[in-house]
């Protein structure tokens, strides 16, 4: 599935719990997106706490979706093509010099 159909899929979910209306209790906003997606990223980790690999690959599964639909809003209210940012950061990457340290 490309990155336009699941931000599609996204806001279609978002629209439909109503948190697109200005009176939502959940307000779309950049800075609550950036926040939530922080929040749904320190989850991540909490699978890897005190361990190697994640216990329920499951429930890793369900926290990654979670960044993703986060990344993916606050991408599509801030006017951020995700997959050219994503693409001119590789070739930033590629020219970048990485050293060993």
């Amino acid at each position: 599935m490309d990155l336009d159909a699941l931000t599609q899929a996204m806001f279609d979910f978002v629209e439909g719990q109503g948190w697109l209306e200005e009176d939502s209790p959940k307000q779309q906003t950049q800075r609550n997106l950036a926040i939530s997606l922080v929040l749904e990223a320190a989850e991540v980790l909490e699978h890897f706490q005190w361990r190697d690999e994640a216990r329920d690959p499951a429930e890793l599964a369900d926290e990654l979706a979670d960044v993703m639909l986060y990344l993916l809003q606050l991408a599509s209210f801030s006017g951020i093509d995700l997959g050219q940012a994503v693409m001119a950061k590789l070739e930033k990457n590629r020219a970048r010099e990485w050293r060993e340290s």
